[in-house]
């Protein structure tokens, strides 16, 4: 019997994948955990492997977008079965999943392959037109009728050969002269409520992603911001001391970096922050992940830092900047953007001054915080108006999870390392 192969679920909240890229060719042998295929969500590239041994037959071509759960391809034990399944047609469809089980709602369709047109020759026939992934995708750049195409393959397959014949006849085909018609009017701009549209942009992909998560995560949790400022004085000394050791270090630390080890720390001594709501109970974890954020030239990802807490500064920069790396490039694994217990972002560098934001918390996490570009102030010290570099924070907690008092003393335990960074180093 023939081993569906699944669009797998990338993260914890994908709905679509797009294949980019098959590894293996229509009836070639695989092994169970081999890579047949790479597929790409609005955050991550992902591989897919092979679940079973067996010669493969493709279904869904190079390019085509489908929801988790739907088919990739079919494994067949024997020669003779995959000979079945390339001309068997439609194959029956996939269970619900786990994610599309839980809310009752039903899995979008594919959006890249259209449904196949009905062979025209036998009289009220309901066989489908057969036809290789190749040689589909062909048709569709090039505006090919498969209805019209005869198929030279095993049970009449259109193959890739017949295709390209199609496009040479089409090409060789004389061009009806178009008659002189008036240059059409321009179309008139579209207006909403006296407002002129100059530009409509479909919210899809990444961007989608992003607002559904937001969205979901303000209707979810209890969500309170508490504000301050953290005298950077030390630190800023500590980390030019740092970044002059680059060289011995084997990297250049940077303020997110020293970030993520203060937050591990603190989170040790307060871990109802470390915590999420998970089916109506409290979960304490008891790895400490945190997620960096990272923006994109078209929105946002927030890569994790693995335990975080048993890493030293060195490790936590390392890690940080083959993440970033891999974020901007567009190469990180599902594993790589999931399983965070608490988010940083720090948008000191992209500028903006002293300023005060509101993050929204990453979902299921219970607390996120924002933190400013370090600006000189003047602010009072033992009674004296002095200058010193003052950074910005908004730290988001979840009411339901961490009292008032709670966030308080986490927060006040952040700056206080912060302040002396000597104590982030013992």
């Amino acid at each position: 019997m023939a081993v569906n192969v699944p669009v797998p679920r990338i993260g914890m909240a994908v709905a679509d994948a797009t294949i980019i890229e098959w590894k293996v060719k229509e009836g070639d042998k695989v092994e169970k955990g081999q890579v047949i295929a790479v597929v790409e969500t609005e955050k991550v590239r992902s591989d897919v492997e092979s679940p079973d041994a067996g010669l493969i037959h493709i279904i869904a071509a190079e390019g085509t977008t489908a929801p988790v759960g739907a088919l990739l391809a079919q494994l067949a034990a024997t020669k003779e079965e995959l000979v079945a399944l390339q001309k068997g047609g439609a194959p029956a469809p996939m269970p619900a999943t786990a994610s599309t089980a839980a809310t009752g709602a039903e899995a979008p369709a594919p959006k890249a392959e259209p449904a196949p047109a009905k062979a025209s020759a036998p009289a009220g026939g309901e066989e489908r037109i057969k036809i290789t992934p190749v040689a589909r995708k062909m048709a569709e750049e090039h505006a090919i009728d498969i209805t019209r195409v005869t198929g030279t393959g095993p049970g009449g397959r259109i193959t890739r050969e017949d295709i390209e014949k199609a496009i040479a006849a089409k090409a060789a085909a004389p061009k009806a002269v178009p008659t002189a018609a008036p240059a059409p009017a321009p179309a008139a701009a579209v207006s909403i409520a006296g407002r002129k549209v100059k530009e409509t942009k479909p919210l899809s992909g990444m961007r989608k992603s992003i607002a559904d998560h937001m969205v979901r995560s303000l209707a979810t949790a209890a969500q309170l911001t508490r504000m301050g400022e953290i005298d950077m004085t030390e630190l800023v000394k500590m980390r030019k001391t740092l970044v002059e050791q680059e060289s011995m270090l084997g990297t250049r630390i940077t303020y997110t970096d020293i970030l993520v080890l203060a937050l591990a720390k603190a989170l040790k001594i307060y871990p109802n922050v470390n915590a999420s709501i998970i089916d109506n109970e409290i979960k304490i974890w008891e790895d400490i992940n945190i997620g960096v954020a990272v923006a994109l030239d078209d929105g946002l990802i927030v890569p994790v830092v693995k335990n975080a807490d048993k890493k030293s500064l060195t490790e936590i920069s390392k890690s940080v900047k083959q993440l970033v790396e891999k974020a901007r490039a567009n190469k990180l694994t599902a594993d790589e953007i999931t399983g965070g217990t608490f988010t940083v972002s720090n948008v000191g560098a992209l500028g903006g001054g002293y300023s005060f934001e509101t993050p929204i918390i990453n979902q299921p996490e219970s607390a996120i915080i924002l933190t400013g570009a370090i600006v000189d102030r003047a602010v009072v010290k033992d009674g004296q108006i002095c200058v010193r570099p003052i950074m910005t924070y908004s730290f988001t907690y979840d009411h339901r999870v961490i009292d008032g008092a709670v966030a308080a003393r986490f927060m006040a335990d952040v700056i206080k390392l912060l302040e002396n960074p000597g104590l982030l180093l013992a």
